[in-house]
């Protein structure tokens, strides 16, 4: 399975790195407003890396509380810390930039990266398994909402899955929102 997803990663890098060029539309926008009823909970973003679609602008107009993702070692969940609109940065691990100081935070709901992903709700990551840990434990307390972030591009036929893998809740595009049951 490890073969086969690596070349799903390397043919989905290439897809995005398209559609990043392309241009992001209204898909910050679409995000936001699609999120605005998750008022008051505690709201998980990320920090666009490379060809990764922004989400920043739906993470500061979100009415509560922020975190990022902080990875805390190798095939552990990752834990958030509370972010802001020009809150201090430093590097973290693979080069994501997280917040220097701040609460940690157990997110409610989660805006999560990927490379791909497919009608089913599953999505391809970067293989750390980070985000499919973290979802397990947080929805074993209790409900969480998943949400992928994508370019519309980044769908393809059939995700590779393992018994590990996650599934979203739903996928924000620049074309719309995917919900899945």
């Amino acid at each position: 399975m490890s073969d086969i997803k690596a070349l799903a990663r390397e043919a989905a890098f290439a897809v995005r790195k398209a559609a990043f060029a392309a241009g992001q539309g209204q898909a910050a926008e679409i995000l936001a407003d699609y999120l605005a009823d998750q008022a008051g909970r505690v709201l998980s973003g990320y920090m666009p890396m490379r060809t990764e679609i922004d989400p920043l602008p739906a993470m500061a107009a979100h009415q509560g509380p922020v975190g990022v993702p902080v990875i805390v070692g190798k095939g552990m969940a990752l834990r958030f810390r509370e972010w802001s609109p020009g809150a201090k940065m430093v590097e973290g691990s693979f080069k994501a930039l997280i917040p220097e100081e701040g609460a940690w935070l157990e997110p409610q709901v989660l805006i999560v990266p990927l490379l791909s992903f497919d009608a089913r709700g599953y999505r391809l990551g970067y293989g750390g398994g980070f985000y499919d840990r973290t979802l397990e434990g947080l929805r074993a307390k209790g409900p969480v909402l998943a949400v992928g972030f994508a370019f519309a591009a980044q769908e393809v036929a059939e995700v590779p899955t393992e018994p590990t893998d996650q599934r979203l809740d739903a996928v924000v595009t620049e074309t719309g929102v995917r919900l899945f049951a």
